[in-house]
């Protein structure tokens, strides 16, 4: 195993103290190689995943966001789900004052995917 993929396979979300919590400031991330597998026919998926969120007591650690998402390369995973997973993830453990994840899929079989969720 290359220490690339060692690195991608012990990832885990962490996150810093927000230093204004006071302050309602916007955290824009976009991570536009995303992949993962058909859970039908194994074929690999592509997406931008989009990540806006207004922090509250913590921030997410981009490296670890990186690797993170990376996770998702050799999963067998519906669009739907992955977003979903994502999202849920995110709020859990950042626990932020408003989130929104967005998965926007690159077309295959002419077909376009854009899943949203926020609260």
């Amino acid at each position: 195993m290359k220490y690339g993929e060692e690195e991608i396979k012990k990832a885990h979300l962490e996150v810093w103290k927000n230093h204004y919590p006071q302050n309602d400031y916007e955290i824009n991330i976009e991570f536009p190689e995303f992949t993962c597998k058909c859970p039908r026919s194994g074929y690999p998926d592509f997406a931008t995943i989009r990540i806006k969120y207004i922090p509250d007591q913590f921030v997410v650690e981009l490296k670890s966001l990186k690797l993170w998402l990376n996770q998702y390369r050799d999963r067998y995973i519906s669009h739907e789900d992955a977003i979903n997973e994502i999202y849920n993830t995110l709020k859990d453990t950042l626990k932020p004052r408003r989130l929104e994840v967005i998965g926007d899929f690159t077309p295959r079989g002419n077909v376009k995917t854009i899943i949203r969720i926020s609260m």
